[in-house]
């Protein structure tokens, strides 16, 4: 088997497949349930592929110590045994070693002899006000100091843990078919404030290092910036009170930051696996920053993936928000979809409505896969692995904590068993998109330290579009400016991108080739007169400067400052109800697929508009549905009709022309290769 990742989608042996995962944290539960867990993922699930953390505080909690990996010190550090027997019950593994996990594991899963405290060898984390950036769980509520990762003490140990991992458990093992770096940015910091992170001297240093290799000379940043600096040494990191250029370089000093310590780290692991991280999506207040960071495009072949842990999306408009924005920001899999947790998260995830929605919300959106995070309940880890859970660990996942099968499993392996069968075809459709968002990341950078309202920015005006097209029911892009290609903006019919003062030449210069060919680029906010190097330049023709307070339901009758061209409402999916949909289409064949994600407050049927005609699905509120249209009419689908959090049971069922399937009585529909499951 060769398994490879292009462009975000998993490729096994040539054939593109959705990546369906289950989470098995091993070091969690007794090594004699190991295999019966792992059985009753493949056999009641349906999923043939895990993921699962190494801790490093679990596998060498003593710096003196070599890590152990074959259970020579406890029987649940046995990772070479674990990964063995997955080979041997025909289960493929993503291996997760970190260096950081969380996972709700003491300290993030760093070893306590790393930390600034125990040892000052090892340099600090700081803040924006030289603060000590800290973890705080229940092992240490007050917090304790994060190593900075640049640092050349943790550089060295942190290089000498992944190789060890790389060495002694990934050669050889079988099972094991792709890596993923690092937890939610670094120390679940993707989605923290610029200011937040990364002052100490090894981080400044990095960031001067890089303001040399974007400029050349002082002389040349003086030019741009308007200063005068005689050496490198003596520019500081950009503050509220800077000027934009130097907001903007702080920003992109953080995504280069991030994408410097995935490459130390995954050179250090030395593997030639497929390598993945899972970037946790924006809070918000923080999108700017999130935006700023978070630039796959540096990445190289590190493949991007992302997490939720952000709420329900289908009660939370603001959470449904960051969610769609993190599946679109670039190609990959949700790598940790909560179907596990409702007391330490949100009790609507008792039902698996919840989890359904949004793991086909993330299809729908962008994502190339999803992850049952976790799919098994496990018990027996020592306090200092965790010392705030009790078990089972978690509370509701699809397989309990004696092994069985919950109310959860047949959702899963519904799904699993869907894009197992259609996985390839979907992929090879295309979304129904006719409209993007250009992300200019300078302004993020410059929002995010300034916070000024009305000043240059990205994630409002991403935030206000993103409304604006979810109340008129449409999908949308998201490209990123900086790295686009002419032809991939001519993808769609307008481009909407955030106003202000400058903007790069090549944007420009790509976005007024855009217009010439007959795309429609619509500026929220001032249009740019300068290029990055403050130099006159105003390439950029708008075909309208959207209004900073335009509602985001726009009227059928559009102001005459914006162009007919933009979505009408009748451009809809969603014809009546209270639902998100999406349809992708074969570029080559009459095969479709609709996927609808029904709201919390939803009574009674969806209503779509679909290449055949209308189409009504029948969901439980909360819930959702994934159907396969080919040559004029409904073939497989999946469609949940019960959320006993919201007390909703419904015969879920579909209909087109006339024609009617089913359920019997209150409960799901699923019919995979045209058999009723």
């Amino acid at each position: 088997m060769v398994i490879e990742v292009r462009d975000g989608v998993a490729v096994v042996d040539g054939v593109p497949r959705v990546l369906v995962t289950a989470d098995y944290p091993y070091y969690r539960d007794d090594p004699a349930v190991w295999a019966d867990r792992l059985r009753a993922v493949r056999d009641e699930l349906g999923i043939e592929v895990i993921t699962c953390y190494l801790p490093w505080r679990h596998h060498q909690p003593e710096a003196a110590t070599a890590p152990d990996f074959t259970g020579l010190t406890h029987p649940s550090r046995n990772v070479t045994g674990f990964l063995a027997l997955c080979h041997e019950l025909g289960l493929r593994v993503i291996a997760k070693p970190g260096p950081f996990i969380h996972a709700e594991v003491n300290y993030g899963g760093l070893p306590d002899w790393v930390c600034p405290d125990a040892d000052p060898a090892f340099e600090a984390l700081l803040d924006a006000s030289g603060a000590p950036s800290c973890w705080a769980d229940a092992a240490a509520p007050g917090g304790r100091p994060l190593p900075a990762p640049l640092g050349p003490a943790f550089l060295a140990r942190a290089g000498e843990w992944l190789s060890a991992v790389g060495k002694e458990v990934l050669d050889g093992a079988e099972a094991v078919i792709a890596l993923q770096i690092a937890n939610e940015g670094v120390y679940t910091s993707g989605a923290l404030p610029l200011t937040a992170y990364d002052y100490s001297a090894s981080g400044v240093a990095f960031y001067r290092d890089r303001l040399r290799a974007w400029y050349g000379t002082p002389r040349a940043y003086n030019a741009a910036h308007g200063t005068a600096c005689g050496d490198w040494a003596e520019i500081e990191p950009a503050t509220a009170a800077s000027g934009p250029l130097a907001q903007a370089d702080w920003g992109r000093f953080h995504a280069e930051y991030l994408a410097e310590v995935y490459r130390v780290w995954t050179q250090a692991v030395g593997s030639g696996l497929p390598v993945l991280v899972n970037l946790n999506p924006p809070t918000v207040p923080a999108l700017d920053d999130w935006l700023a960071r978070v630039r796959p495009e540096l990445w190289g072949e590190i493949s991007y993936g992302f997490t939720n842990w952000m709420g329900v999306v289908s009660a939370d408009r603001d959470a449904h928000a960051r969610y769609v924005i993190a599946a679109k920001r670039a190609p990959g899999p949700n790598l940790e979809e909560n179907w596990g947790f409702s007391e330490l998260y949100d009790p609507a995830f008792i039902d698996g409505a919840t989890s359904f929605h949004q793991s086909l919300l993330a299809l729908a959106a962008g994502a190339t896969g999803f992850n049952v995070y976790t799919g098994v309940a496990t018990s027996g880890w020592a306090p200092e692995l965790d010392a705030a859970c009790a078990g089972p660990y978690p509370d509701c996942p699809p397989i309990g904590a004696d092994g069985g099968p919950t109310g959860k499993a047949p959702v899963v392996r519904a799904l699993a068993g869907f894009f197992a069968a259609h996985g390839a075809e979907f992929l090879e459709c295309e979304p129904v998109r006719r409209d993007a968002f250009g992300l200019y990341l300078p302004y993020a950078g410059i929002a995010a330290l300034s916070r000024e309202p009305g000043g240059p920015g990205c994630g409002r005006a991403l935030l206000d579009f993103h409304e604006r097209m979810r109340a008129r029911g449409l999908d949308y892009g998201l490209v990123e400016l900086e790295s686009a290609s002419l032809a991939e903006l001519a993808a769609y019919r307008s481009v909407t991108v955030p106003g202000g003062p400058f903007m790069h030449r090549r944007v420009q210069e790509l976005l007024a080739a855009y217009a010439r060919a007959g795309g429609l680029v619509l500026v929220d906010g001032p249009v740019p007169a300068l290029d990055e190097r403050m130099a006159p330049c105003a390439l950029i023709t708008p075909a309208a400067a959207l209004p900073a307070a335009l509602p985001a339901a726009l009227p059928a009758a559009l102001p005459a400052a914006l162009p007919a061209a933009l979505p009408a409402a009748d451009e809809s999916l969603v014809l009546h109800g209270e639902a998100d949909a999406f349809l992708r289409s074969h570029p080559a064949r009459d095969v479709h697929y609709l996927v609808v994600l029904v709201q919390s407050g939803n009574e009674g049927p969806i209503g779509l508009r679909t290449p055949y005609g209308t189409v009504e699905v029948v969901a439980a509120q909360g819930a959702g549905a994934v159907l396969r249209l080919a040559d004029g009419q409904v073939g497989d689908v999946v469609i949940r009709g019960l959320n006993a959090y919201l007390d909703c049971a419904v015969e879920a069922g579909v209909r087109l022309n006339g024609v009617r399937t089913g359920a019997a009585g209150p409960g799901d529909l699923t019919r995979i290769n045209n058999r009723l499951v």
